[in-house]
C-alpha cells in the first residue's frame, strides 16, 4: 500500500511538474518508505547522527507510525 502511495505521488509529479519534481519527490519518499518497509531495524540503530548521538533502540512500530505519518502528509494538507 505505501509503495503504491509513493508511486502516485511520484507519477503524479513527473506527470504534472517535470523530471526534476519527480526525482525531488522520490527523494522525499525514500525516509517514509524505509521507515515503513524495514521499521525494526531503523529503529535498532544506536550511535552517533548528526549533531546528537542516539542511546536507545526505538520501538519498530513507532517508526512505522512515524514513516505512515509522514508518507500521509501531502494528502493531510490537501484535505484540511
Amino acid at each position: 500500500m505505501s509503495g503504491l502511495l509513493a508511486a502516485f505521488y511520484i507519477m503524479g509529479a513527473f506527470v504534472d511538474v517535470g523530471a526534476e519534481a519527480g526525482f525531488k519527490v522520490i527523494m522525499v519518499v525514500t525516509l517514509p518508505l524505509a521507515c515503513i518497509w524495514f521499521a525494526d531495524a531503523m529503529g535498532g540503530y544506536t550511535g552517533p547522527t548528526t549533531g546528537m548521538w542516539i542511546t536507545a533502540p526505538s520501538p519498530g512500530v513507532f517508526v512505522r507510525i512515524l514513516g505512515w505519518l509522514l508518507l500521509l502528509l501531502p494528502l493531510i494538507f490537501l484535505i484540511f
